[in-house]
């Protein structure tokens, strides 16, 4: 039902899935843009201010150390000794710290800012050509700044003697090309992580993408609004009820005629057990069912079946339909009770054509006496006769269909007969629900009570009583009893003895429906006795209460 719904597909664009995936690529593409550019943008001072802080790492383990201090103290003044210098301790320490680290140069100066050792020979016992007041005056410095060796990031750290007073510094420095080295390669690192974030996020759009047509169905937005659009207006214009559960049992889809037919009043999203659903029914939603199966929801008889949604090999969940048995089943009463009339009045028909046939032959051979009591016999038996106590049933319509039932008894070898309390006087307010009622009690008793090899006998007892407004129907039966480990079962929707294959959603609807008649008006139907040795007939014994079903003939007192 809900695939013919499927709107004509749009040529000509692109879709959905293609859309969600360039957007998503768009996206995925500036983000990575913004964050890694940012990031580029700033690795540059970041691997400088690093550099710098290594360098002054270095300058400060030199300068912590004791022998640096004893023999800078003793290398003060502007004038030093070149030839001396390069010779010296601190020259040799200087440039196997630089070796070992890697630096471009470590350089140690007195308090008057002379070399004292340095990469370049030629430059000891000169002034150094950086501006080193700071680091003179006891600060750390860290900056990027052109000497004699190039540009460097340099780190300057003081040197203290044992007083703490300032005796001259160690400056570090690192080329700035091995900076911009540095850069370049953690650029290229940084543009590799985001070509493979940006593939990843590509693959990844590409799987969404594609799950996202699996789940629309490949349809595209205007067509899943179109498409929803029509079943919604589909759904609810429906004489039918429509529920739909998904695979997970959970309630996706119910027009307004289910929940007005099943008296579902659960909310989208509940599970099947919450919807409060006869547990026939509720069986329909965990197993398929084709057939139409019976069940009574509230004062409802539904008809339901089901089916799985199946869609591109995909479970989607299970689709129940129901249809209203409830008007059917009544006119299905009315039309048996007309029937049985019929039936009755056939038979009726054949039995006074054959006693005229026996009238009239008497009368051709002039046995007016035999012919006199024969007409006298038949008249005794005719009408009211038929059935003893039907004189007490002043109703026009309980009395002509219990005539016909007596008919259809008599027929079927089975003994109808009114109980000594027989009494109807006035006139229905509901002729069919009535006789709905006692059609289904009788029916029952009578098949019941129908003769077989072990009884060829079967009767069955009726008795109406009329109290006020309410008539008392009581059916009493010679046959086996009802069958059920609890009698009251007898009542629920599709419990019976009998072999319902070849009727619509089943038997078992004609005690559930007098039930429900009886209740509509505050009255009910009983199993008053179960049947067995203790029963008068030893069958069943059922006793219905009809209220505001009667009300006083005119004219009467």
């Amino acid at each position: 039902m809900f695939t013919a719904l499927r709107p004509v597909r749009r040529t000509g664009r692109l879709s959905l899935g293609s859309r969600v995936l360039i957007l998503q690529i768009v996206v995925l593409t500036v983000s990575l843009g913004v964050g890694f550019g940012w990031h580029i943008s700033t690795v540059d001072d970041s691997l400088r201010d690093e550099y710098a802080k290594r360098a002054l790492a270095i300058s400060q383990t030199v300068a912590d150390d004791p022998d640096v201090r004893v023999l800078l103290a003793g290398l003060q003044g502007p004038h030093l000794d070149a030839a001396a210098l390069r010779s010296g301790t601190l020259q040799r320490e200087a440039v196997a710290v630089a070796q070992s680290t890697g630096v471009l140069f470590v350089v140690i100066a007195n308090r008057d800012g002379i070399r004292v050792a340095h990469p370049d020979l030629e430059r000891l016992g000169e002034h150094v050509s950086t501006d080193a007041t700071d680091v003179l005056h006891g600060e750390d410095v860290l900056d990027t700044d052109r000497g004699t060796l190039g540009q460097s990031v340099r780190g300057k750290a003081a040197v203290r003697d044992v007083d703490g007073t300032v005796i001259g510094f160690v400056s570090t420095g690192i080329s700035t090309e091995r900076v911009r080295a540095a850069t370049r390669r953690d650029i290229r690192i940084v543009l590799g992580l985001a070509g493979v974030a940006l593939a990843v996020g590509v693959l990844g759009s590409a799987l969404l993408a594609r799950r996202w047509r699996r789940l629309t169905l490949g349809l595209q937005p205007d067509e899943l609004v179109d498409l929803v659009g029509q079943q919604r207006a589909v759904l609810h214009a429906l004489a039918d009820g429509v529920l739909a559960v998904d695979r997970h049992g959970r309630l996706k889809t119910i027009n307004d005629r289910a929940r007005l037919l099943l008296g579902v009043d659960a909310p989208l999203g509940a599970r099947a057990d919450e919807l409060g659903l006869p547990e026939r029914l509720r069986r329909l939603l965990d197993d398929e069912e084709h057939s139409l199966v019976s069940a009574t929801v509230g004062d409802r008889i539904v008809l339901a079946s089901s089916r799985r949604i199946e869609a591109d090999g995909r479970d989607l969940g299970m689709l129940l339909s129901a249809i209203d048995r409830t008007d059917v089943e009544a006119l299905t009463q009315e039309l048996g009770s007309v029937r049985a009339m019929s039936e009755a009045l056939r038979a009726q028909r054949h039995e006074t054509a054959n006693r005229f046939h026996v009238l009239a032959g008497l009368l051709r051979r002039n046995h007016v006496d035999e012919a006199v009591d024969y007409l006298t016999e038949i008249a005794g038996l005719r009408g009211r006769g038929s059935l003893v106590g039907l004189s007490n049933v002043h109703e026009p319509h309980l009395e002509a269909f219990l005539d016909a039932k007596a008919t259809l008894a008599r027929e079927r070898r089975v003994q109808l007969t009114l109980g000594p309390q027989t009494w109807v006087d006035g006139s229905l307010t509901d002729p069919v629900a009535v006789t709905t009622v006692v059609g289904n009690l009788l029916d029952n008793a009578l098949d019941a009570a129908a003769p077989d090899a072990s009884a060829p006998d079967g009767r069955v007892d009726v008795e109406l009583v009329v109290d006020g407004e309410t008539l008392w129907v009581t059916v009493a039966d010679s046959g086996a009893g009802i069958v059920f480990e609890r009698p009251d079962d007898v009542f629920l929707d599709g419990m019976t003895s009998k072999d319902g294959a070849a009727v619509p959603g089943g038997r078992g609807m004609g005690l559930t429906l007098a039930r429900q008649l009886c209740r509509r008006g505050g009255g009910d139907v009983r199993v008053a006795h179960p049947g067995g040795a203790s029963s008068d007939l030893g069958g069943a014994v059922f006793v219905a209460e009809m209220r505001q079903t009667v009300k006083e003939r005119e004219g009467s007192e």
